[in-house]
């Protein structure tokens, strides 16, 4: 026979207790921007092989639009910066696993991500597509391709709706070498592809007589990412971005990096300037 019930009854209650002792002599888990602050270093995913917006100088450096963005934070909190290169493959499981503290990668915000990590608000830039064109052959409006044939990467997203919304003949290829190898020879009137890569490459000499003249479509934003649970941090980010926003330092990057300032960097700094938010 087992022990009375009014036995068990008490030996339950003992371990309850017990169990909730324990559970108060442990010490809540520090929120993020505690630990960074004690540590004095800010660690940051970024990447290394997207220029501008992260790319190797010739130093080694890591230098680019997002870098400059996660030293301005480092500066804010007065700590210390350590970039760590990242992929669109490994960059959430870093995070997740405390190897960073932070995401500024070319993210865009999607459920699944968001499920796996805290996509600060507001966003603080946005992708989409658009083309690049001989200088030779200027382009004033999408309207100007219409029935043109213009190069496309097979399956890439935004084909279908490019095709669709401004009347493009896309010619599909394989990969972007040869898309770029046929605009070179005159095979389409231009490049259908994003618009922050069309960025990158018109950094290259080789690409000086080429052009993005129109205005990007179809934007995706692109979110800064912490681990879940962390609203101190999170919250302090996201003041950061509206600053960055509001004091036009996303804008002055750009000019910095000599790209064109996108749609969305332009309207979000009018609006928030505006707004004195």
């Amino acid at each position: 026979m087992g022990p009375p019930v009014r036995l068990q009854r008490l030996l339950a209650g003992l371990l309850l207790i017990a169990g909730l002792l324990v559970m108060q002599a442990q010490p809540a888990a520090a929120d993020d921007l505690t630990a960074i602050r004690q540590r004095g270093v800010l660690i940051v995913g970024v990447k290394d092989d997207y220029p501008p917006f992260g790319f190797r100088a010739p130093s080694g450096q890591i230098v680019g639009i997002e870098p400059a963005l996660a030293g301005d934070l480092a500066r804010s909190l007065g700590v210390k910066l350590e970039l760590v290169p990242v992929l669109a493959s490994n960059r959430i499981q870093l995070l997740q696993d405390g190897k960073i503290d932070l995401i500024i990668a070319t993210m865009n915000d999607t459920l699944e991500r968001r499920q796996a990590v805290e996509i600060v608000k507001p966003y603080y830039y946005a992708a989409g597509y658009t083309v690049l064109a001989p200088k030779a052959t200027p382009l004033a409006s999408w309207t100007e391709l219409k029935g043109k044939q213009v190069c496309g990467i097979r399956d890439a997203w935004y084909n279908y709706e490019a095709a669709t919304n401004a009347g493009l003949r896309i010619v599909e290829f394989p990969a972007l070498p040869e898309a770029l190898a046929a605009l070179r020879q005159g095979q389409c009137a231009a490049l259908l592809y994003d618009d922050t890569s069309i960025a990158g490459l018109l950094l290259q000499p080789a690409w000086s007589d080429f052009t993005t003249p129109l205005d990007a479509q179809g934007e995706q934003p692109w979110g800064i990412a912490v681990r879940k649970n962390q609203p101190e941090w999170a919250k302090y980010v996201s003041a950061a971005i509206q600053r960055w926003t509001r004091d036009g330092t996303i804008v002055n990057l750009e000019t910095e990096y000599r790209i064109r300032h996108s749609k969305f960097a332009n309207d979000a700094h009018r609006r928030a300037s505006t707004s004195g938010n």
